[in-house]
């Protein structure tokens, strides 16, 4: 069966690599694209089978590479012999199948039946998983074996002098476990809590912020994302500046295929030993930033960084703005979805109010189409004089009748501590340590990382 290939290659190969296509044997190049754009929408009007692709190639990026694989193209990379960070690049936006310019003909065309299948297998399974009934979401487990066998392979590939290597025997940041040699089944990829609730306002951020710091001041690195693309705000809670967001610098980085150990630490300042940030946007026009695919590329290089990552999130869950377009388009909830889709734990937090609980009640069923695991679910700011007597009793009874509830932690309301931290810019660990508030968040954190709850105050490193 004839296999159809379009090229997306810089000038000084494109060449070479369509005259080994135009030997090959049941290969058909059917377009030498100039540009990104036109080779997305050959891709897209299904007139080709595979991609053969150059990191030269301008315009070629990560989330490119991602609108390639879902219109069911298969992709074979190809890099100038000796350029090891074009390899480099190319196994950083996993492009599994890559060869050398000039390599033979026989190779070439293994190579590009190899994609074929690959991409048509992928397209099969995907339509199997998305007829049945909650499939499309990931084994959490199956997921850190593979990152951890994927760090095995990386470490390996750049022990003979790669950045990433001599990083992770340095960096005391990074546990034992990040450290190639051990057998994959010893290593552990880090937890991601991503941290969610419905518009409103609930406590996010607050809820976040202080997982990170807690978990951190229990012996367990953390690194916080702000991934909220409406109104991020932990730069602010944490009195960083926010020029330059963080999230962004890394999703750059890892649409560019330079997202490595040693450029995420660069992005992502240590606030306090063990916790890293990762700054949000400051704006929340910059929202097609946040591309899905690299967003998730930066997940899953946090997950080697630290042993927990949280992810402070926006609130709507609706996926359908593509809906609007004759085209591929960002969608503006993709930097949502994908950290819900990316997290072992989802913390699911509502304000303890009427108001709250109802759009919580709501929210958690919108949530459960997402995510097929049930939520931590956290009720913030519990306090009488919102629901009556007994606050705590009335909110576990409500969530529990109307919502199923049966996992829940009560956050009391503590206004006067989280606003004096918040005028601060520190945590609650720091500013309020005997809060009722802060208190809770510490047993929460306890839970989620297994390490023990220490509530004494303990002063963090002033900020860098």
């Amino acid at each position: 069966m004839s296999v159809t290939v379009v090229t997306g290659i810089g000038a000084a190969g494109e060449a070479t690599v369509a005259e080994a296509l135009g030997n090959a044997g049941d290969v058909r190049l059917v377009r030498r694209c100039p540009d990104v754009a036109d080779l997305l929408a050959i891709c897209a009007a299904a007139r080709a089978d595979v991609a053969v692709v150059a990191p030269d190639f301008t315009g070629l990026d990560r989330t490119v590479l991602a609108d390639l694989r879902s219109a069911g193209v298969g992709i074979v990379g190809v890099f100038r012999a000796g350029d090891e960070e074009q390899q480099r690049v190319l196994q950083q936006w996993g492009v599994v199948t890559s060869l050398p310019i000039g390599a033979a003909v026989r190779d070439l065309t293994a190579a590009v039946h190899a994609a074929a299948s690959s991409a048509s297998s992928a397209s099969t399974a995907a339509g199997q998983a998305a007829g049945a009934h909650g499939a499309e979401r990931p084994d959490p487990a199956a997921a850190t074996r593979d990152s951890a066998a994927d760090l095995d392979r990386e470490l390996e590939a750049l022990a003979a002098g790669g950045s990433d290597a001599a990083y992770v025997a340095t960096n005391p940041f990074i546990g034992d476990d990040a450290v190639g040699g051990a057998p994959a089944e010893e290593h552990t990829a880090g937890q991601v809590v991503t941290v969610w609730g419905p518009v409103g306002a609930p406590g996010r951020t607050t809820l976040a912020v202080n997982l990170a710091a807690e978990a951190a001041r229990s012996g367990v690195p953390a690194i916080l994302l702000d991934a909220d693309t409406y109104a991020a705000s932990v730069a602010q809670h944490l009195a960083l500046l926010d020029e330059a967001p963080g999230i962004a610098a890394a999703t750059r980085l890892a649409d560019s295929g330079h997202l490595d150990l040693h450029s995420l630490a660069g992005v992502a300042p240590e606030v306090a030993p063990g916790f890293r940030v990762l700054t949000g946007l400051p704006r929340a026009e910059r929202w097609p930033e946040l591309r899905e695919d690299a967003l998730t590329a930066v997940v899953e290089q946090c997950r080697r960084l630290a042993r927990l990552v949280v992810i402070d999130i926006s609130g709507p869950l609706e996926e359908d703005e593509e809906l609007s377009y004759d085209t591929v388009a960002p969608r503006r909830n993709a930097a949502t979805l994908a950290a819900l889709r990316a997290a072992t734990t989802v913390v699911a937090v509502g304000s303890a109010d009427p108001v709250g609980l109802q759009r919580l009640v709501r929210g958690l069923d919108d949530l459960r189409a997402v995510t097929a695991d049930p939520p931590l679910v956290v009720a913030n700011r519990v306090r009488a004089a919102a629901v009556g007597g007994s606050p705590e009793r009335r909110v576990t009874e409500a969530l529990q009748r109307f919502a199923g509830v049966t996992r829940l932690t009560l956050v009391p309301d503590d206004r006067d501590a989280t606003d004096a931290a918040l005028l601060a810019g520190r945590v609650l660990a720091e500013k309020a340590p005997s809060s009722p508030a802060r208190r809770a968040i510490a047993e929460l954190a306890g839970q989620l990382t297994g390490q023990p709850v220490t509530t004494r105050r303990s002063r963090f490193a002033g900020r860098r």
